[in-house]
């Protein structure tokens, strides 16, 4: 996108050529616009490399360039953008070029003493082959194996929406504090002396939109638009606060007519986000699809199979993960999502091997574990690789209850068939820890009372499903246990309540999974669909 007030302008050195060229364009983070990035631009020859720093709204400039070809990279703080190659033509020509600042670490590396292009993510001709059709109702939901497997996939698609990538992190401070209060009361003074400044009403608007005030940043926002309503950039800071503040029908009305003049592929994720939060999902896709088209950044990928996974393209967002893996092969998250995907399509051991991909990465990170931990529960049998990630994941934070349990739980299930007096133990001290480490484990107190009923120490096991249930009452396998170890022990009257209130957990669950399948349309795909048998 191109917003107005460009930024300094900087020109390569030599003769000026009679209709001279420009580059200009935008660099953003997190969709946002970037102020006082370094923005670098060199020619094919190498000779007369520029410099420019962005102004406050993102933008930047390259004034009078001679035809050839350049290559263009921004970079601010840690963060840098993609290598990007621009030709121009001996006409006069102008340019506009988006720069998407992402993790310099993240980024291929350079070969050569000079920035070189680093290897492109694919070309989107060779993208998946798909169309999203249409929608359906929740009973088309498709699944593989038990009901449980079936809970398992929907929860994972769900978290998976809200995968991170590696390395963001949150600014604090006391001291970040007050230099904010004094910008504020600064800022406020401003407008206080001039109320109809397109400026300063945009500046104190920009500023609660960054501090995630977003009420406070609409009117201020709103207000400079009717000043200036060309102004591109208040126009999109207008939008991100409509959604900030939960006004969404808003912020896709700000969007759309920033679209009808930028076919920005920021903005294209922008309004898939407000599209899914408006419950037009198959806007949202085709939204997504669309960035991906123009950028086929990490972000664009991730956030394209993600919607597809969500509303159970499954075989559908494989593909998207795969070609995002292909092209961003340093991307846990990715790896992650192909993992919960190739789940949801029962490739098991497949998916095991993406998720244990994604956990060597970045042995600290705990999300691929929880995923892989919760497919073992889930799957039919034991699954490659996970069980020796799930004992990493123990001995790199110990103190994590949740580590404790599921590699407990993976050894428990690979001991299941045989009596390993040596593994019963463990996965009993792994349990007994998870406890200790948070009391509200309420699956580790059940798993204590199951191994204590098998020991045949009926009082502790009792003891165990009691302690389930007052750390998780929605637990209801804990009541069922509970209501066995009852019987055995000849308390008739106190199992029977206990399988009563069995039946009205698993009831009210399962109404509550029949209702937020109803809020979920599955999507219809042509032109493609799953494969006879699951394939690699």
């Amino acid at each position: 996108m191109s917003f107005p007030a460009l930024g300094a302008a900087a020109q390569p050195s030599g003769q000026m050529p009679s209709k001279p060229g420009a580059i200009q364009g935008v660099v953003l983070a997190n969709q946002k616009p970037v102020a006082d990035a370094v923005v670098r631009l060199e020619p094919e020859n190498a000779a007369g490399t520029a410099e420019t720093k962005t102004g406050a709204s993102g933008n930047f400039a390259f004034l009078g360039l001679q035809p050839g070809e350049y290559r263009l990279v921004a970079r601010k703080a840690g963060m840098q953008s993609r290598v990007t190659e621009v030709a121009l033509s001996p006409v006069a020509e102008q340019r506009k070029i988006d720069l998407i600042l992402e993790d310099a670490h993240s980024l291929p590396p350079k070969s050569g003493p000079r920035p070189s292009a680093p290897a492109e993510p694919m070309e989107f001709a060779d993208a998946p082959n798909f169309t999203v059709a249409g929608i359906t109702d929740w009973t088309a939901v498709g699944g593989h194996g038990s009901d449980s497997i079936l809970r398992t996939s929907e929860a994972l698609a769900r978290d998976t929406l809200t995968l991170q990538p590696q390395g963001r992190r949150a600014a604090s401070g006391s001291s970040a504090a007050v230099d904010a209060k004094e910008s504020e009361a600064q800022l406020r003074s401003a407008l206080a002396a001039a109320p109809h400044s397109f400026a300063d009403n945009h500046r104190l608007g920009e500023f609660y939109l960054h501090a995630g005030r977003y009420r406070e940043a609409v009117p201020l926002l709103r207000t400079a638009y009717r000043i200036d309503p060309d102004d591109s950039s208040n126009e999109y800071d207008l939008a991100q606060a409509y959604q900030g503040s939960g006004d969404y029908k808003q912020a896709l009305e700000c969007v759309n007519e920033l679209l009808a003049h930028h076919n920005d592929a920021g903005l294209h994720r922008l309004a898939a986000e407000l599209n899914e939060k408006l419950g037009q999902p198959l806007a949202a896709v085709h939204e997504y699809q669309q960035a991906v088209r123009l950028d086929p950044s990490e972000q664009n990928y991730f956030a394209w199979g993600s919607e597809l996974l969500f509303h159970r393209a499954v075989w559908q967002a494989q593909e998207v993960f795969r070609e995002g893996v292909k092209a961003y092969p340093r991307s846990g998250r990715m790896l992650t999502a192909l993992g919960t995907a190739q789940f949801a399509g029962a490739v098991y051991d497949k998916a095991a091997l993406s998720l244990c991909a994604a956990s060597d990465l970045n042995p600290e990170n705990s999300e691929p574990y929880i995923f892989m931990g919760k497919i073992e529960l889930a799957s039919p049998t034991p699954l490659p690789c996970i069980e020796s990630r799930l004992a990493r994941f123990v001995r790199e934070q110990p103190n994590i209850s949740q580590a404790n349990y599921l590699y407990a739980m993976a050894i428990l299930k690979r001991h299941e068939l045989a009596a390993d007096t040596q593994a019963m133990h463990q996965a009993q001290a792994l349990l007994e820890k998870a406890v200790r480490l948070d009391p509200a484990c309420g699956q580790a107190y059940l798993q204590l009372g199951i191994l204590s009923y098998s020991q045949r120490q009926i009082a502790k096991a009792v003891d165990f499903y009691q302690k389930a249930i007052q750390a998780s009452p929605q637990l209801d396998e804990s009541y069922y246990r509970l209501g066995v170890a009852y019987n055995r022990i000849g308390e008739t009257a106190k199992a029977r309540r206990q399988f009563q209130l069995h039946d009205q957990i698993e009831k009210q669950q399962a109404e509550a999974v029949d209702s937020r399948r109803r809020q979920i349309k599955q999507f219809l795909i042509v032109d493609s669909g799953p494969p006879a048998s699951p394939v690699p």
